[in-house]
């Protein structure tokens, strides 16, 4: 059932066009690779349709790595979600997420808004799995200009609460500020994690710069 579910969503994102941003952030003790997208499907005469998918794929490399430690880190995230104008961003929303542990399939509701120079995404989805993890997931990026320079800032939540004391909580924020030139974003940034199976959880923090490049 799990690879169903991702081979499903990987077929389904040949017919979603989007803009491809792509990130290079160089932290304090790693560095991490992220592309990442969102687009509506669009219907046979071109408009968008009420399916929205959202893709992100994060590889991250520790500079103390070993052959048995701070192993590289991989992460896929695939997202659809039926959205209806009446319902004011707010849809149902399936998410297939895979790691270096494994696949896990997730359902729950998903909000969505993109007013000008905004961008507001979120899910609060749980696992399908017996003993599941509630994910909450936020995404606030803001461009404004301001004398003629147009700024670039996000912010990012991605929170994971287990139902379970054998699976591990994780809570990570994810900071950027910095410039926007046409495709073009760079800046500052820095990556707060917090995970642990119980009190008191462990803390490290990746302070860098970032590159970040949309391409067509």
């Amino acid at each position: 059932m799990r690879l169903v579910i991702v081979i499903a969503m990987a077929l389904l994102t040949s017919n979603a066009i989007a803009q491809t941003p792509v990130e290079i952030f160089t932290g304090s003790y790693k560095t991490t690779f992220d592309v990442m997208f969102f687009k509506y499907f669009k219907t046979s005469t071109g408009a968008n349709s009420k399916w929205l998918l959202f893709n992100r794929n994060r590889y991250s490399v520790d500079y103390l790595q070993t052959t048995n430690s701070n192993l590289p880190q991989f992460g896929s995230v695939t997202a659809i979600s039926y959205n209806v104008p009446t319902w004011h961003g707010v849809a149902p929303v399936m998410v297939a997420q895979v790691t270096n542990r494994g696949v896990s399939p997730k359902l729950g509701l998903q909000y969505a808004s993109m007013p000008k120079n905004w961008l507001i995404f979120s899910w609060l989805v749980g696992e399908t799995l017996r003993q599941p993890s509630i994910d909450y997931f936020l995404l606030l990026r803001y461009t404004p200009t301001i004398q003629q320079q147009q700024l670039f800032t996000q912010v990012e939540l991605v929170n994971t609460i287990p139902t379970t004391t054998s699976k591990t909580y994780s809570f990570i924020q994810r900071f950027r500020l910095g410039l926007k030139h046409k495709a073009l974003q760079y800046g500052a940034g820095i990556d707060i994690t917090t995970q642990g199976l119980q009190q008191p959880l462990q803390n490290s923090t990746n302070a860098g710069i970032f590159i970040r490049y949309e391409f067509q």
